[in-house]
């Protein structure tokens, strides 16, 4: 099985994730999206797949995420999508993809259900 991680190696849950895809035997493709941040398309694309708005994959816990007004009041998915392209620290984390699906893995065991 194929996979890809956006992945952050100084996060304990995105290091976690990628132990269990490597334990189940899963050929990873890494990506550190903090310096190959995904096209504002490949993030569309992603949420889509996962089922999720691109509210749901902001990193609101950043302080940019408030510093930019992102997190309270009604906020547009295009204005969220420019803020994580444009900082992707932004993009909350790990995005994993399989054939079966993408899944924003928090917590990491949520990995499981594209396995």
């Amino acid at each position: 099985m194929k996979a890809t991680i956006y992945h952050n190696p100084k996060c304990g849950t995105s290091r976690k994730t990628l132990e269990i895809l490597r334990e189940a035997g899963a050929d990873v493709t890494i990506v550190d999206y903090l310096k190959q941040p995904p096209s504002r398309a490949e993030l569309r694309r992603l949420y889509e797949r996962a089922g999720i708005a691109p509210h749901e994959g902001l990193r609101s816990k950043e302080a940019l995420a408030r510093d930019l007004d992102l997190v309270e009041g009604h906020v547009s998915d295009e204005a969220i999508l420019d803020a994580m392209v444009e900082n992707p620290i932004l993009i909350e984390r790990p995005l994993v993809e399989t054939e079966k699906g993408v899944r924003l893995c928090r917590p990491q065991d949520r990995v499981r259900e594209i396995l």
